[in-house]
């Protein structure tokens, strides 16, 4: 099993390199149904290896000019207070209850990333920090990675094209460095209370490193669109396969049920009916 974590990890790696994000969203369910660990032990493991993968992968990033530092440390900044907090009080809450929010944190993150965005603001150029909104977007935030470990990538990718009028390749950049500084803030509060099998976090780190690098190399020849809505629908499998392991029998099998049906209907609705509401404006509109 200790291989095949290896390799599921190179792929964690890829997605940090590749879309900014969805490192814990892979590295939690591998440390937990593959690798054998506790829910908790899981979820400081992946904040540790996603904060040390971001932090290689933004060097890439970086040496591409596709890193904004000034954003990055103030939204950063906020994300590690909250994110310190939320692996505090994570540390005392039952893992079962971790994994059934991490659950849902998939569920949001897959619908997200499937459905994917509108026409993004990509031309409008850099524009004065709106403080008081990104601290406040990077105290959530960062609460939320600290609690569950995920959640990160795709949520600050968003608020720094909105709030900061990045382009999508400089935000997935900048979101690197907020996510290496909020996951190492999330583990500093799960480590007064969880202890780490040190040397499996570090070889599955090492191998997400790996894949880090070569997503930061294929980032301007994968086709962004395809890459995300595929990975969405990986993502929503993963969330059915947890609720379903997770919940207590018949709770368990209803709830996965009733998510795989739905996710079922919305394939039907994206590829019959050509005015799906779950495509984006831009798709729906293509031949």
């Amino acid at each position: 099993m200790l291989v095949l974590t290896l390799l599921l990890s190179v792929l964690v790696g890829l997605s940090l390199g590749l879309l900014g994000g969805g490192g814990s969203i892979l590295t939690v369910p591998i440390l937990t149904y593959v690798a054998g660990l506790e829910a908790k032990e899981a979820i400081a493991a992946s904040l540790f290896v996603v904060g040390v993968t971001s932090a290689v992968s933004v060097l890439s990033h970086a040496r591409a000019g596709r890193v904004r530092w000034r954003t990055g440390l103030v939204f950063g900044a906020a994300g590690m207070a909250g994110a310190f907090g939320g692996g505090v009080l994570g540390g005392y809450l039952p893992g079962r209850l971790l994994l059934l929010a991490f659950a849902l944190m998939m569920l949001a993150t897959a619908g997200a990333m499937i459905r994917g965005r509108g026409q993004p603001p990509e031309a409008v150029g850099p524009r004065e920090l709106r403080l008081g909104k990104v601290v406040l977007e990077g105290l959530v935030v960062g609460l939320v990675t600290g609690l569950v470990g995920a959640g990160g990538g795709f949520l600050v990718v968003p608020a720094l094209v909105l709030l900061g009028g990045l382009p999508m390749s400089v935000a997935v950049g900048t979101s690197l460095l907020i996510i290496a500084m909020k996951s190492f803030a999330g583990l500093a509060g799960y480590l007064t209370s969880v202890q780490l099998d040190w040397p499996l976090v570090l070889g599955v780190t090492a191998a997400a490193v790996v894949g880090s690098l070569a997503g930061a190399r294929l980032v301007r020849v994968v086709p962004e669109r395809a890459l995300r809505r595929g990975f969405g629908w990986f993502v929503l499998a993963m969330a059915v396969l947890i609720l379903v392991q997770e919940l207590p029998s018949p709770f368990g099998l209803v709830v996965g049920g009733a998510a795989a049906t739905l996710a079922l209907a919305a394939v039907v609705c994206w590829y019959a009916v050509p005015a799906c509401p779950l495509r984006p404006r831009e798709v729906a509109a293509a031949p």
